[in-house]
């Protein structure tokens, strides 16, 4: 019989906690950066680094699972926590797709679809 410290797999299908979590981050030259973490694959690369080495008062305290952090960032666009790697993180049991639009650069959102980008378009522009 196998034991599980917290939740079990069969209680993240029956939605008791947040399957996916999501972290988006934009470096200093503007680039979009998201992570999408599936709780239910087992891999050394199914990770989500939450603070970056630092001072550990530019730590990120309340990181809580299943909690969405959406005020990483004050009103003149700044990090609030120097070592939070994504001010923006969101918990969700559905699957999402974020992607950016080639024929007019929106962030797009789809729920529990796929995306294939063309492949007679360049990303040097975004």
């Amino acid at each position: 019989m196998t034991q599980y410290v917290g939740n079990s797999p069969t209680d993240v299908l029956n939605g008791f906690i947040k399957r996916y979590a999501y972290g988006l981050r934009r470096n200093d030259d503007g680039e979009l950066f998201l992570i999408r973490l599936d709780q239910l694959q087992t891999s050394d690369t199914n990770v989500m680094v939450i603070n970056d080495i630092g001072e550990g008062t530019d730590n990120f305290p309340d990181f809580e699972e299943g909690i969405d952090f959406l005020d990483g960032i004050d009103a003149n666009h700044d990090v609030v926590y120097k070592n939070l790697r994504y001010p923006q993180l969101k918990w969700d049991g559905r699957s999402l797709l974020y992607y950016v639009d080639p024929s007019d650069g929106q962030f797009i959102l789809r729920i529990s679809e796929g995306y294939t980008y063309p492949t007679d378009h360049s990303a040097d522009g975004y």
